[in-house]
């Protein structure tokens, strides 16, 4: 006899629908697993089988195959244990019920408890947009699949809890729908802007990068506060629709990094060491291809300290995703796309010894010993930071200054108000100016003659790439949104230049 369970499979962020198919024949006693699976599945034959038998119930004692349809998809992961099981059941006749329109994920322990898996939020959105409204998942799940809207989830414990629901036996309540909290709700940042003693010209950069979603460079000795300014971003940015913690989420899920809420509430702010390797940072695996920091960075922040430090080869992976918004990872187990829109927030010192171009302190590096340096950032990534500010270390007046430094509050509101008008002009919360196109470009940052003048005196002056003059004036774009006008005037765009000073051809020799 032959029996057929729906489950899913992830490629990438999307969800494959895979039926797995169980089929008991005589003779002698054999299980088998075809149809593409990988060593975890492969190991499911035994997971199953003490399962079932420690759930009270009888493993047939025949020749029994397992098909998981289509075979030109790789099955990776442990949540074809449930399904499986379920479909061996049924195919024995120990599960009379029909389950042709539910679909089936989760790992089982040997005891024939019910584990959580990775991916599930990915592979419900995608089976409810296939048209399945049924689901069973783990226990351990059940906070993830209650934020997905038009489904029942029904979330069981163990293989016996799954085995009682089917049979009618002891029904299990559907999951509760979970209400997404609201802005600000138990949300308290360690890092405030009102912390930041000093640095006028770098706050304000600050302001103007989140206000944009603009990449952002701080250049400037150890203790000028380059890593407090990046730390306090999070307070700054915008809070997360539904939409967004729902797309973040799904990356999230998949990379086993969901906490115990089961849903992305707060922006990431992700920050890997200097040491990270390429794969670490871009994703992939031996086997399976998993999201890398570029990805879970994704609708936050990806803050990156001691930017020479990092390999050539790792910084030179960031190009991609810098221009595209996405980061495609080939690997021998397949090749995936994922979404990789993040805000880079990267800080340096200007020299091996930190000192360079500082007014408080004396360098005593050579003149070549800076140019190697700073040559360990290539120039076209750096053309990639829409803005390049340069700090130096902080008067001690004003860190031991009793006057309180405006809050990370005050900047939120009117980098929030930048950014609704934005979304007006654009039509979309997902776009911002540091994300506009050509077409975007030419209808929205039309200059006046006077403004031509003063960036085609820039460019020339600077020797400016094509690529900087673009950023010049999306970061204009994001001044003038800042002050409420319509049209950007002299003023926004003597600001927007001033912050590309360091990365100019002109400007980063010694």
């Amino acid at each position: 006899m032959t029996a057929k369970v729906q489950s899913y499979a992830l490629t990438g962020l999307e969800g494959v629908p895979v039926t797995v198919e169980a089929d008991i024949s005589r003779g002698l006693p054999s299980y088998e697993i075809v149809g593409l699976p990988d060593a975890a599945v492969k190991e499911s034959k035994e997971r199953v089988r003490s399962a079932v038998r420690n759930s009270a119930l009888e493993f047939p004692a025949h020749r029994i195959t397992v098909n998981l349809a289509p075979a030109y998809v790789k099955k990776e992961g442990s949540a074809f244990d449930l399904p499986i099981a379920v479909s061996i059941l049924r195919s024995s006749g120990a599960l009379q019920a029909d389950t042709g329109r539910t679909v089936f994920l989760g790992e089982l322990a040997l005891n024939g408890e019910l584990r959580p898996v990775t991916g599930v939020l990915p592979a419900l959105i995608s089976a409810r947009d296939d048209g399945y409204t049924q689901f069973i998942v783990p226990k351990g799940n059940e906070r993830e699949a209650s934020y997905i809207r038009g489904i029942t989830v029904y979330a069981a414990a163990s293989l016996k809890e799954v085995f009682d629901h089917l049979s009618g036996l002891s029904p299990l309540s559907p999951v509760p729908p979970s209400e997404f909290p609201p802005p600000g709700a138990g949300k308290e940042n360690a890092s405030d802007l009102a912390f930041v003693k000093g640095q006028p010209v770098a706050r304000r950069a600050l302001e103007v990068a989140v206000a944009g979603g603009h990449n952002i460079l701080f250049v400037g000795p150890p203790g000028s506060g380059k890593t407090m300014l990046a730390r306090a971003i999070p307070s700054v940015l915008p809070e997360l629709s539904f939409e967004e913690a729902l797309e973040i989420t799904k990356i999230h899920s998949v990379a086993g990094t969901l906490g115990e809420a089961g849903i992305v509430t707060e922006r990431p702010f992700r920050t890997p060491h200097h040491t990270a390797t390429t794969v670490s940072l871009c994703g992939g695996g031996t086997k399976a291809v998993h999201p890398g920091e570029i990805s879970l960075a994704h609708g936050g922040v990806l803050f990156l300290d001691e930017l020479p430090e990092y390999k050539r080869s790792t910084l030179e992976a960031l190009r991609q995703p810098l221009e595209d918004g996405v980061i495609t990872v080939s690997r021998a187990g397949g090749s995936f796309t994922y979404p990789a829109s993040f805000m880079l927030c990267a800080g340096m010192n200007p020299c091996p010894c930190g000192n360079y171009g500082s007014a408080k302190r004396q360098c005593t590096c050579t003149p070549n010993e800076i140019r190697r340096y700073r040559a360990r950032v290539s120039g076209p990534l750096l053309d990639r930071i829409d803005i390049q500010v340069e700090v130096d270390g902080v008067d001690y007046d004003a860190l031991s200054s009793s006057e309180p430094a405006e809050p990370s509050a005050a900047v939120k509101e009117r980098a929030s108000a930048a950014r609704r008008i934005q979304r007006e002009r654009f039509g979309s919360g997902k776009m911002t100016n540091g994300k506009m196109g050509d077409r975007e470009l030419a209808r929205y940052c039309a200059l006046s003659a006077e403004c031509e003048d003063i960036l085609r005196e820039a460019f020339e002056r600077l020797r400016l790439s094509a690529r900087a003059r673009s950023r010049i004036l999306k970061v204009a774009r994001t001044i003038a949104d800042l002050a409420y006008s319509e049209e950007i005037l002299p003023d926004h765009l003597y600001e927007a230049i001033s912050y590309r000073t360091y990365g100019a051809e002109g400007n980063v020799g010694v």
